[in-house]
């Protein structure tokens, strides 16, 4: 029953989108995850040009040639305002018709957030790429893209009530998996340096989960209230 239902006061209230079983090792995973990207934005405030790191693996990803650079394309458009669109459409319509509220909410909300809060970094971080004016982390498009798959997996967890080891491991696997693949098709097309791709996988990791308990917290509080 762990993942997939949310107890208070040992009361079954609803279908949690943050299996209860995972909170306390996510909790860990955000913590981790929020730390990653406080060190690489303090270690490349301001700066314009890649690091050593980046500049090895950025050596290797960029400017690959066909087949493989339609599919950075393609995956870069995941992340544009269109490709956004059309999966968090399809996400949440699948929810719905689920009768999942709160899956259409955090499917909505945690990418949303995740985008956000990597907005709110960029001039704190200050770093920029391919002229001053394009800030560069953490990527935006990585978030967006970790956020989606982390809820995804979440909700997977809980659906098919997956214990707390095998449940985190899923959803830190099929987010990192989605991060990797939106990251080096940022490095690809030379959006980005890899680590700003590395801060915004761990930005969705960080906020994800925060996001995913404040709606279970709120929509229970509702359901208690309404009783």
């Amino acid at each position: 029953m762990g993942g997939t239902v949310t107890v208070t006061d040992g009361k079954v209230t609803a279908a949690a989108v943050l299996p209860v079983v995972m909170r306390g090792r996510l909790a860990v995973v955000a913590v981790l995850a929020a730390l990653v990207v406080l060190v690489l934005g303090v270690r490349y405030a301001g700066d314009a040009v890649p690091g050593r790191t980046d500049a090895r693996i950025g050596e290797a990803a960029y400017g690959v040639g066909a087949p493989w650079w339609h599919l950075a394309s393609a995956t870069d458009f995941l992340g544009d305002p269109g490709g956004a669109l059309l999966l968090l459409t399809a996400g949440v319509v699948g929810c719905l018709r689920a009768r999942r509220t709160r899956a259409a909410v955090l499917l909505l909300a945690g990418p949303a957030l995740a985008v956000g809060v990597t907005r709110l970094l960029k001039p704190l971080a200050a770093r920029t790429i391919n002229g001053d004016d394009n800030l560069a982390f953490p990527s935006g498009h990585t978030a967006f893209l970790t956020a989606f798959a982390l809820a995804l997996a979440l909700l997977a967890a809980g659906r098919f009530g997956l214990g707390p080891t095998s449940g985190t491991v899923l959803a830190v696997a099929v987010a990192s998996a989605a991060g990797v693949l939106m990251g080096w098709a940022q490095v690809a097309t030379g959006a980005h340096y890899p680590t700003d791709t590395v801060g915004g996988c761990c930005t969705a990791l960080a906020v994800v989960p925060a996001a995913a308990w404040v709606i279970d917290r709120v929509a229970d509080a509702r359901r208690t209230r309404v009783r």
